[in-house]
């Protein structure tokens, strides 16, 4: 076991890299950039740019006009802005070196967890993502925990009940679920109980009141609960589909196995073997699959949902991150999001193993 965790640790290191090579290609191509950002806000969308970015360079601009300069040209918007200006924009956001050095020196700090500070926020990106790292695992863990709560119960009674009326009607619903996005549900939800058209039941953003920190701590946990309702409500329609597909398929699996027609024959209840034999073997699936689940979850779920509710967390800030060209916060989101999906996996294949003793990747060639 030791050395298949080996060869999984050492694979993940070229992927990784092909992942961050290719993203980092693709951005080198990727049109409005910071530095186009910046000239954009200081041209008329924005005043602040200047304060915020460049160290109150915005007093050079308009001189110049007549210096037709290769770092002007090269931005949209840049004529007219004084090219010692823009040449300072481009070493602060290390756009004054070439690509391949950028892409190093990014490799080398990100290998020693070194992600640098925002463009546009003044902070560290690793302190800005575990700022808002709470909201995003606050969803996950509660998406995760509701969908196993839904798909256990109903996968083994649709299993139990293969080709009733409920098992029809059960599964239509379910894949309807499944077939409706989740951002779609969501502003569906919005309108009808957020204050939309129809009913005022429920707020319509944050994860808490502004009022929260005077409340006492009942009050808050049913404050908490209360905005959970509709963001959870429309990511758990789609999460516990799957599962309950799952965990149905490896029941039917399991029943029709010979150890379950012979505890039937020594005269065992229908609950003794379904609970005492069947869901041991049958839950091995779903029960491994669950750290996977979870990632699922923090990281892909949440980013348009956290957008529509206005949750502060982590989709949120990659979702603002990408809009406003703030690199240094999407590539360390990418690098941390890829490395812990690759470690998620491994983790997943381990718990096979402490599931079902029997599995042994050792035997298997890679």
């Amino acid at each position: 076991m030791g050395a298949y965790i080996l060869r999984r640790i050492l694979l993940m290191i070229p992927t990784i890299l092909g992942i961050m090579a290719i993203s980092f290609a693709v951005v080198q191509f990727a049109p409005g950039g910071p530095v186009e950002q910046v000239v954009a806000k200081l041209t008329g969308q924005g005043g602040d740019a200047g304060e915020r970015i460049g160290g109150g360079g915005g007093g050079d601009i308009g001189r110049g006009g007549q210096e037709s300069s290769e770092l002007s040209s090269k931005y949209r918007g840049a004529q007219g802005l004084d090219p010692q200006f823009i040449a300072k924009l481009e070493k602060q956001f290390g756009f004054d070196k070439p690509p391949l050095e950028r892409f190093g020196k990014m490799l080398w700090d990100y290998a020693r967890f070194d992600f640098g500070d925002s463009y546009f926020r003044d902070i560290s990106v690793l302190n800005l993502i575990l700022e808002k790292m709470p909201v995003s695992i606050s969803l996950g863990l509660w998406i995760t925990l509701l969908s196993y709560l839904i798909s256990i119960p109903l996968g083994i009674r649709k299993a139990v009940n293969d080709g009733s009326t409920f098992d029809v009607w059960t599964s239509g619903v379910v894949i309807i679920g499944y077939a409706i996005p989740g951002f779609l549900f969501a502003i569906l939800l919005m309108v009808l109980f957020a204050g939309g058209s129809f009913f005022d039941w429920f707020p319509l953003r944050g994860l808490i009141s502004e009022n929260w920190w005077q409340l006492s701590w009942p009050e808050r946990i049913l404050d908490y609960l209360w905005h959970l309702v509709l963001p959870l409500t429309s990511m758990v329609l789609a999460a516990f589909a799957t599962t309950t597909l799952l965990t149905k398929n490896s029941f039917l699996d399991e029943i029709r196995k010979q150890y379950v027609i012979t505890a039937r024959a020594k005269g065992l209840s229908e609950r003794q073997v379904l609970y005492g034999h069947v869901f041991r073997n049958a839950m091995l699936l779903v029960i491994a699959g669950f750290p996977g689940a979870f990632i699922s979850a923090f990281f892909t779920g949440s980013l348009l949902i956290e957008n529509i509710f206005s949750l502060d967390g982590l989709g949120l800030l990659g979702f603002r991150s990408v809009l406003d060209r703030d690199y240094p916060v999407v590539f360390a989101n990418l690098y941390i999001f890829s490395l812990l999906g690759l470690f998620v996996n491994l983790i997943s294949d381990l718990t096979y193993t402490l599931i079902d003793p029997r599995i042994d990747f050792e035997r298997r060639e890679v």
